[in-house]
C-alpha cells in the first residue's frame, strides 16, 4: 500500500529481504501505511472544500445573473430558458454541498474511525503491529546472522590465504626464471610455496563447513521469516481491500455521471432550451408591445360632470349634523367611473350598484355603501336611482 522510499543502487543480493536488516522495509511499512491514511484524510477533505467552494461559486454566480438577467428585455421561452440555467446551478450547488458534506462525515469519519481501529499503539514501542513484525523477525533472523558472521569471516580468511598463495607462486615463478639464483634459495621459496597452498586447503575446509553449516539452517530461517512476513501481509491485504472500498465509495459520491438528482437538472434544462419558440415569443411581443395589444379606438365620449369637491373638512363638519337615515337604503346605479380620492370616499364603475343610506347634502355630496360593506362618500350626480 505504502510507496518505498528509494535508496542507492547496490548489489541486488545485498537488498534480498532475506539479508540481515531487510526487513525493516516490511516493518516500517505499518508506519508509512498509517501516514498514507493521513494523507488520505487530508487529500479528499481538500476535495471536499473544491466542492464546497464549487458550490458556493455555482450559488453565488447564479443569484447575480438571475438579477442581472431579470432587468434585461429578453421574453418568453428564451427568458425562460436563460432563467433556467440559474435554477439548475442552485440544484447543481445543492447536490455539490452534499457531495462535500458526505466526504467529511461519512469518508473522512470512516477512514478516520478504521486507522484509530487498525494501528493501535503499544506504549513506548510506536505501533503494536511494528513491535511485533520488528522483535519476530529480529527473533528469526539472529541465528541466521550470526552464522552470516561466521560464513563473511571464513570467507575472508581463505581469500587472504588465496592471496598468499597466488604471491607465493609469483615468487616461485620468478625464481625458476632467474639463473644466478642458487638452489637453496630456490628450494625455500619452493617451500613457502608449498606452505602457502597447504594453509590455504586447510582455511578453504573451515570455510566450506561454515557454508554447509549455513546452507542448512537456510530452510528452517525461510519458514520462520516467511510465517512472520505472511502475517505482515495479511495486515496489509485488510488495508489494501479496505482503502480499496473506500476510494470506491469515494468515487461513488464523486462520480455525478450516474447521479439522477444530476440527470434530471440537465434533461429539464435541455427540455427547457429545445421548448424555445421563435413562434410564441414573437406572439408574444406582437400582443403585449406590437399591433396585437388591445387599444381604445375613438368613439363618442359622454360628458361626464365635473365633481364638486368640498372644502377642507366642510364635509366632514357637515356630516356631523343629524340628517334623516334611511333605513335599508336606497339601489343606485353608477353612471360614470370614480376614483375616491380621500380616504372616505367610495370607488366604483359605471353600471355598479350599490345603496344610498344618506341623503344628499349641500355640497352634492351623499353617503353610501358598497356590496362589501364598505361606506363612504361620493358625488350625488354621478349616480341614478335603480327603479324597481
Amino acid at each position: 500500500m505504502s510507496t518505498l522510499p528509494r535508496e542507492p543502487h547496490e548489489d541486488s543480493r545485498m537488498q534480498s529481504f532475506w539479508m540481515p536488516g531487510n526487513y525493516e522495509r516490511t516493518v516500517r511499512r505499518t508506519d508509512q501505511s498509517f501516514h498514507a491514511c493521513k494523507d488520505i484524510m487530508a487529500c479528499f477533505n481538500e476535495r471536499a472544500n473544491v466542492e464546497k467552494q464549487y458550490a458556493q461559486q455555482l450559488s453565488e454566480w447564479g443569484s447575480k445573473w438571475k438579477a442581472i438577467v431579470d432587468a434585461r428585455p429578453l421574453y418568453g421561452s428564451l427568458m425562460r430558458a436563460w432563467q433556467c440555467f440559474f435554477s439548475s446551478a442552485e440544484r447543481l450547488s445543492i447536490l455539490h454541498s452534499s457531495i462535500s458534506q458526505s466526504l467529511v462525515t461519512e469518508e473522512g469519519d470512516r477512514v478516520k474511525s478504521w486507522q484509530k481501529d487498525t494501528f493501535p499503539k503499544k506504549i513506548f514501542c510506536g505501533f503494536r503491529e511494528t513491535h511485533e513484525n520488528e522483535t519476530g523477525f529480529a527473533r528469526a533472523q539472529k541465528p541466521w546472522a550470526k552464522r552470516l558472521g561466521k560464513l563473511e569471516k571464513a570467507r575472508g580468511s581463505y581469500h587472504k590465504a588465496c592471496h598468499k598463495e597466488q604471491i607465493a607462486i609469483d615468487r616461485e615463478t620468478q625464481a625458476k626464471e632467474n639463473t644466478v639464483l642458487s638452489p637453496e634459495k630456490l628450494k625455500k621459496i619452493q617451500d613457502a610455496r608449498e606452505k602457502a597452498s597447504e594453509e590455504k586447503d586447510k582455511v578453504r575446509e573451515k570455510y566450506e563447513k561454515v557454508l554447509e553449516d549455513v546452507t542448512s539452517y537456510a530452510p528452517r530461517y525461510m519458514e520462520e521469516m516467511e510465517a512472520i512476513f505472511d502475517q505482515s501481509q495479511e495486515e496489509e491485504r485488510k488495508r489494501i481491500s479496505f482503502l480499496k472500498q473506500a476510494f470506491l465509495s469515494i468515487h461513488r459520491h464523486l462520480d455525478i455521471t450516474n447521479n439522477e438528482s444530476v440527470k434530471t437538472v440537465y434533461s429539464e434544462l435541455h427540455h427547457t432550451l429545445t421548448s424555445i419558440s421563435e413562434a410564441d415569443d414573437l406572439r408574444w411581443w406582437k400582443n403585449n408591445h406590437g399591433p396585437g395589444m388591445p387599444t381604445d379606438w375613438p368613439t363618442i365620449e359622454e360628458w361626464i360632470p365635473p365633481v364638486k369637491k368640498p372644502k377642507n373638512k366642510k364635509r366632514e363638519k357637515k356630516g356631523q349634523k343629524d340628517k334623516p337615515v334611511m333605513i335599508g337604503g336606497v339601489k343606485v346605479r353608477a353612471l360614470y367611473n370614480y376614483v375616491g380620492e380621500e380616504s372616505d370616499e367610495l370607488s366604483f364603475k359605471a353600471g355598479e350598484v350599490f345603496l344610498k343610506v344618506e341623503e344628499e347634502d349641500d355640497q352634492g355630496w351623499c353617503k353610501g355603501m358598497l356590496d362589501g360593506g364598505k361606506d363612504g362618500f361620493y358625488p350625488a350626480n354621478y349616480v341614478e336611482v335603480v327603479v324597481q
